[in-house]
C-alpha cells in the first residue's frame, strides 16, 4: 500500500494534543469584529477542541502520520 500524503491545510489548522484530542482556532477573528460583543471576543480568543466523531476523521484522513 502506498504512503498517504498529510492534507497541507490540515497540518497548519489542527494540532493534536497528548490525550488525542484535536485543537483548533476559532473562526470569526479576522476582520469586521465592530459589532461583535466583548463577550464574544474572549471566547474567541481560547483555542477549541473538536469534538470526539470530527477529530477521528481529521487524523484519520487528514493527518494519517501525527
Amino acid at each position: 500500500m502506498p504512503k498517504l500524503k498529510t492534507h497541507s491545510g490540515a497540518k497548519k489548522r489542527f494540532k493534536k494534543l497528548a490525550s488525542g484530542k484535536v485543537k483548533y482556532k476559532k473562526q470569526g477573528k479576522r476582520h469586521m469584529m465592530t459589532p461583535d460583543s466583548n463577550k464574544r471576543m474572549r471566547r474567541l480568543r481560547k483555542a477549541g477542541i473538536m469534538t470526539d466523531t470530527n477529530a477521528e476523521i481529521i487524523l484519520r484522513r487528514f493527518l494519517p502520520y501525527s
